[in-house]
């Protein structure tokens, strides 16, 4: 499992953890079963508080991504790929509704935020 944590980046670094794991997953790159580093060592080796990686294990327990087993540890879960996206899109639809009120309040077209998206895609993933 590889993760790289940056400083740079407006997200909290829990999320940044949470994010990556879950592409990871999502990507087959960690399939169901396999078992993650114990929280205590993945913030040793992050070098971060075991909070921090707590709180990314724990949101992506909610999310149904990994189980966690007391004495046993943190495992990936089985899968259900289309629920998964359907979670997705879900959380994207959410985000996009923000967007759009936001939008609206400083009176931007939608046609100014389908073009900002086409070159958002174009820079990267």
């Amino acid at each position: 499992m590889n993760i790289i944590i940056s400083k740079s980046n407006d997200q909290p670094i829990y999320n940044q953890i949470k994010e990556q794991i879950k592409e990871q997953i999502l990507n087959g790159e960690l399939v169901e079963n396999v078992a993650l580093p114990s929280i205590r060592k993945l913030a040793k080796d992050l070098q971060i508080s075991v909070i921090t990686t707590k709180r990314a294990y724990d949101e992506l327990e909610n999310e149904g991504f990994i189980e966690t087993f007391p004495g046993k540890g943190s495992f990936v879960a089985s899968q259900d790929r289309e629920l998964l996206k359907e979670n997705q899109l879900k959380l994207i639809e959410e985000k996009l509704s923000e967007v759009l009120a936001q939008s609206k309040a400083f009176n931007i077209h939608v046609d100014e935020i389908i073009q900002m998206l086409k070159l958002l895609s174009e820079d990267g993933p």
